[in-house]
């Protein structure tokens, strides 16, 4: 399986341009290294869930708040960096240069933000989840309920559909399996700890995950550069990686189409004919990266996991230098697969594109599949499908125990307020089930957006949905003055306009180069990353509009709520404090726990580990309790490791600049 190399633009097919190629993976050093790799994924699942507390709530969604700085970094970024970036990142490389990069770089500056502001506000409110913390802000349920709802909907649109979609790429490319039939034999094993296992479980595999991933992508570029020829020689063969086919009978196509861009190795782009320009990378990236990193589920869960602050910083730190690497293992290695598969990666005539990889807008998505198939000894290729599977089942375990927290306690405990525990964990994994199945329906909506680049169509999805969240969540912590009023009509005007842009979008089509979209160009035709600015703007003097046309919100609600008064010591009355509690909702337990133990089948007892449900709650005494809340909401740090933290975090952000400057 040795690949042959065609110079760019030569006029025959290489031998990989075949529509259907064989099963790559079909040896048994490949097939040896996959099935150790999930034996052992499958012990440090089961090792976790043995030796972490899953009886509670606060157990399985928490991991009780026993984290260290380094699980907690490898667990955010392998929560990010997902299949799709391993597909996506390649993918736009393939297709525009290393501008895409600069999505992973800015990320250096927004983890700083997360750990410093915005993780102690989280802490000192003593919150569980995101639209927790909104209710316990502002007060009411709409907003905590549309927060929910409107998360779970960019989880299936952006997260879970995306990261199946492109698990399942590279499945269809190693294995020769149909599409769906891959999706639902990794989804079955990845559901299975996940539900399980709780927040712990998931955060140790997600450590597990990282290294593997890591090592595994370091093999394959050093392999592609080698290639290739090295850095210098995969500049130069680049810019000449044109198809050889770019007549069709049908189409008129041009040549912009197929060249590569003149400024393929520039982050920083023409700020109005750049496919990305660089204030909307700047800016407008900016924005989405706050609602990501800092006011997502599924990244700031990991956070709250934390036994003290500085454990916080340095995983936000570790994770930090970790995002530096995708652009050198991910988006220079889609560009080299561009260059040794130059007809099938970078082909723009529909019914030749369609043929290749069942798509008609471009191929540029299979070039990391393709380069793992084609260029990897067998044993490390099997390696490799493990990583993809590893980034594959540690985003989606992410995801899946996010959402249903989110689900859980911001949606249920609406929905049955006297739920016991067993029912709102149970409730939780019911749901899991239902994300699925709505994800899988929307995978072929995925596969056409955005000029079939996945990067792009997760990132467009995201300015049209994320900004107000990221205002609202900014105005609620730094501006005290903002009131539930502003932060809802301000919420809900920016959704208005957000859903304007994408449902036109998705009527109309995003189109492609060779068969562009008829959508007004007063609608589609500001790139997204602009768009996400003007809607934050929009939003934020809406809220702002609203909250100073309305009632303030009076201190004695907002103590350790914002950041002026993080530090209060005062008893903070909370707004409609019994509108949403689930107090003493396990009375049963309580009625019976003077009465004898009932017997209990091996069945039971086998079913209620596994779960990790407990056989009785244990009860704590009112001191008990509160020292335990004074415990989970400190966010006092040893004087050593907070200077140890903050050195790091300057070194950090110094490496950025340098990064961005090099490559601007």
């Amino acid at each position: 399986m040795e690949p042959s190399t065609v110079p760019a633009g030569s006029g025959t097919i290489p031998t990989e341009a075949t529509p259907n190629p064989s099963v790559a993976v079909n040896n048994p050093a490949d097939i040896s290294v996959i099935v150790i790799y999930f034996l052992v994924v499958l012990a440090v699942g089961i090792w976790a869930m043995v030796r972490t507390n899953r009886g509670t709530v606060g157990g399985f969604f928490l991991a009780s708040r026993s984290m260290i700085w380094w699980p907690i970094g490898a667990s955010l970024f392998a929560s990010n960096i997902g299949s799709g970036h391993f597909v996506g990142l390649a993918g736009n490389g393939a297709a525009g240069g290393i501008a895409t990069g600069g999505f992973e770089w800015n990320a250096l500056v927004i983890v700083i933000i997360l750990g410093w502001l915005f993780v102690p506000i989280y802490i000192r409110a003593g919150v569980v989840t995101m639209p927790e913390y909104l209710k316990k802000r502002f007060g009411g349920n709409r907003i905590r309920i549309y927060l929910s709802v409107l998360s779970l909907c960019l989880y299936i649109f952006t997260k879970i559909s995306a990261d199946m979609f492109s698990g399942a790429i590279f499945i269809r490319e190693a294995l020769g399996l149909n599409l769906y039939v891959a999706v639902v034999i990794l989804l079955s094993i990845t559901a299975l700890y996940t539900v399980t296992g709780g927040l712990a479980a998931v955060i140790y595999t997600d450590t597990l995950q990282t290294i593997i991933m890591v090592v595994g992508s370091f093999i394959l570029m050093g392999f592609a550069f080698n290639e290739v020829g090295g850095y210098d020689a995969m500049m130069d063969k680049y810019m000449n990686a044109i198809t050889s086919q770019v007549t069709d009978p049908n189409v008129n196509i041009s040549a912009a189409c197929y060249t590569p861009r003149p400024d393929s190795f520039h982050l920083f782009r023409n700020p109005i004919s750049g496919d990305l320009p660089w204030p909307g990378l700047i800016f407008g990236l900016s924005i989405l990266a706050i609602w990501y990193w800092c006011t997502d589920q599924v990244i700031v869960q990991r956070c709250l996991s934390a036994k003290n602050m500085s454990h916080v910083k340095g995983g936000c730190i570790l994770c930090g230098y970790l995002k530096l690497l995708p652009m050198y293992l991910m988006v220079f290695p889609g560009m080299i697969s561009r260059i040794l598969y130059t007809d099938v990666i970078a082909c723009v005539v529909p019914s030749i594109c369609k043929e290749y990889c069942d798509t008609e807008v471009g191929c540029s998505n299979i070039a990391y599949p393709r380069l793992v198939v084609k260029l990897m000894p067998a044993g490390l290729r099997g390696l490799m499908l493990s990583v993809m599977l590893a980034s594959l089942m540690s985003s989606l375990t992410s995801i899946f125990n996010s959402a249903s927290t989110l689900f859980t306690m911001d949606i249920w405990t609406k929905i049955r307020p006297k739920a016991s525990e067993k029912e709102l964990m149970l409730a939780g994994r019911v749901f899991t089930l239902f994300l699925i199945g709505v994800s899988i329906a929307w995978i072929p909506i995925v596969q056409t957006a955005q000029s079939g680049q996945l990067f792009d169509y997760i990132q467009s999805i995201t300015s049209y949905l994320g900004p107000p969240i990221a205002s609202v969540f900014l105005l609620a912590i730094f501006v005290k003055r903002v009131n539930e009023q502003g932060a809802f009509w301000g919420l809900i005007f920016g959704l208005a306009v957000g859903l304007s842009r994408m449902i036109t979008e998705f009527v109309y089509g995003t189109g492609s180069c060779v068969m562009p979209s008829n959508c007004p160009t007063i609608i589609c035709g500001i790139h997204y990353l602009y768009f996400a600015i003007i809607l934050f703007v929009a939003t934020c003097l809406m809220v702002l509009i609203v909250s100073f046309m309305t009632k303030p919100i009076d201190d004695i609600h907002l103590y350790r709520l914002c950041w002026t008064l993080r530090n209060s010591t005062e008893v903070r009355e909370d707004l409609d404090f019994d509108d949403w509690k689930n107090e003493d909702n396990d009375s049963k337990m309580d009625v019976d726990e003077d009465s004898p133990p009932r017997d209990v089948s091996c069945w039971k007892k086998a079913y209620n580990w596994f779960c990790g449900f407990e056989d009785k709650a244990k009860k704590l005494s009112k001191e008990e309790q509160e020292a335990l809340q004074q415990q989970l909401t400190d966010i006092t740090e040893v004087p050593l490791w907070k200077n140890v933290v903050n050195i790091n975090a300057i070194i950090l952000l110094a490496v950025c600049v340098f990064f961005w400057a090099y490559y601007a």
